[in-house]
């Protein structure tokens, strides 16, 4: 489980989460959608440690997130797998030498390596890609390798930062049906953070909506899409303002 409590951020006098409070359940996906530049990627990071609250706490597995030592936070980390909004490639590595980065930071053995590369390019229909540079895929298929190399950790957590951005509708929906599939193989507990309402809609267990560093409304997707609040609805909607 992953517990938000009280969470203060502030970059110099911009705050941009204010006493933000948020319960992720284990084992369900839980998206987080708001405006653009309202804090959602900046949740995320504060879940790895990359950031620390300015007040409040951040709790994974029972552990305060801020107060753990550089060794328990690498073990922490370890747990957690991390799509990255442009998948984060690293071009002059091949898919396959992409997907094994984390494992050979584990000091696995080589056969370990090549079965779980081989697993996680299989789930996410990479199978025959192994040798190609990421110049050499489309966007879509960027974007599945970097799903791969975190679901090769095996991880108890998958956080997705902005998965469908820049994808056209059909490529979008195989994401989506990715990330599902990936929560069913692996059991794992996701936050997405998107303002892709389709997105959202197919792929979460509640919707979180993120406003003015707040969260604004929680619910399922059919609490979301029956929300009487104007705010949450002019943005799910897509209604000017």
């Amino acid at each position: 489980m992953i517990e938000f409590k009280g969470v203060r951020k502030a970059f110099g006098e911009h705050v941009v989460l204010d006493d933000l409070t948020l319960t992720v359940k284990d084992r369900e996906t839980l998206v987080v959608i708001g405006y653009s530049g309202t804090g959602k990627s900046v949740l995320l990071k504060h879940v790895v440690g990359l950031l620390q609250p300015d007040a409040g706490g951040v709790i994974v597995d029972g552990q305060s997130v801020p107060d753990l030592d550089r060794e328990e936070l690498s073990a922490l980390r370890a747990q957690i797998g991390y799509v990255f909004q442009f998948a984060a490639l690293f071009d002059s590595m091949t898919v396959a030498e992409n997907v094994a980065l984390g494992l050979r930071r584990r000091a696995l053995g080589e056969d370990e390596i090549a079965e779980r590369v081989s697993e996680a390019l299989a789930l996410v229909d990479l199978t025959g890609n192994d040798d190609k540079l990421p110049a050499e895929l489309s966007g879509g298929m960027r974007k599945r390798v970097g799903i791969a190399r975190a679901i090769a950790l095996r991880p108890r957590y998958i956080l997705y930062d902005e998965p469908t951005t820049g994808l056209d509708p059909v490529t979008s929906a195989v994401i989506d049906q990715l990330m599902v599939r990936t929560r069913e193989h692996l059991g794992v507990t996701g936050i997405v953070v998107t303002h892709d309402m389709r997105s959202a809609y197919t792929v979460g267990d509640r919707i979180a909506m993120l406003y003015e560093g707040r969260i604004r409304q929680v619910g399922s997707v059919g609490e979301i899409q029956a929300t009487q609040d104007s705010l949450v609805r002019q943005f799910i909607e897509g209604i000017p303002s």
